[in-house]
């Protein structure tokens, strides 16, 4: 059995340049990968090219790369929760593509499985498609939107082996499991870290083969992005 356990988060991002193209997990600030975020930021890397549901907020999460000016382009479903992220996409400091939820869960998917493209309604009469192909089937047009082609790959789960497995909990079951195996390489960070044959098979959510690193994380957050309380708490 291969073992891909690395001993820390600086060991499991050896290779990041400057420039590459990442595939970030979680949805809002939940499932996000800390560790990996944190470490992008010690780094310095530049003129990174992120794809995530999400853009963070202003001090957490991927907002941390944008106060940096790290991030060049960004990719991304829902960014309305990080003014940093709106000042510099009116400013034209950050090239922003945003597009339909399921279609950037789908390209990763399509990564994920060895496929060049997908065909979605998706976007179809909306500037989405501009400049895109577009076919018709069964009578509904489609637009081609090709899988991402991304250097590294960084998601969270819940639990994992050594040999790279993955069990995802709750909502972090988001864009992590198909961003697992859409990269060249796909590093995992794990609240906890355990030896093969501890976990069940019939649990697992991701199989070792679409992981190369997996790392235990450490000092998890896990902020609310927004906290709503009952008026008697």
């Amino acid at each position: 059995m291969i073992c891909k356990k690395v001993n820390n988060i600086q060991e499991a991002l050896n290779g990041i340049q400057s420039g590459m193209t990442l595939l970030l997990g979680g949805f809002g600030l939940c499932g996000i990968p800390e560790n990996a975020i944190s470490e992008l930021v010690r780094l310095g890397v530049k003129d990174l090219t992120c794809i995530s549901n999400n853009a963070g907020v202003d001090d957490f999460g991927l907002g941390l790369l944008l106060q940096k000016h790290q991030v060049k382009k960004m990719i991304s479903s829902y960014v309305g929760e990080n003014d940093e992220f709106e000042r510099q996409m009116l400013s034209g400091e950050l090239d922003v593509e945003l597009i339909p939820q399921g279609t950037l869960a789908e390209r990763c998917r399509a990564a994920q499985s060895g496929l060049p493209a997908i065909f979605t309604p998706a976007g179809f009469g909306t500037e989405v498609a501009i400049g895109k192909e577009t076919r018709e089937f069964d009578g509904k047009t489609y637009v081609l939107e090709r899988a991402f082609k991304a250097d590294f790959s960084f998601v969270k789960a819940w639990k994992g082996d050594t040999a790279g497995n993955l069990i995802f909990k709750g909502t972090a079951r988001n864009f992590n499991p198909n961003m697992c195996g859409a990269a060249t390489i796909t590093v995992a960070e794990v609240e906890e870290l355990v030896p093969v044959g501890n976990l069940d098979p019939n649990h697992i959510h991701i199989p070792g083969i679409f992981v190369q690193r997996i790392v235990k994380g450490e000092n998890y957050e896990k902020r609310i992005e927004q906290l709503t309380l009952s008026p008697d708490s």
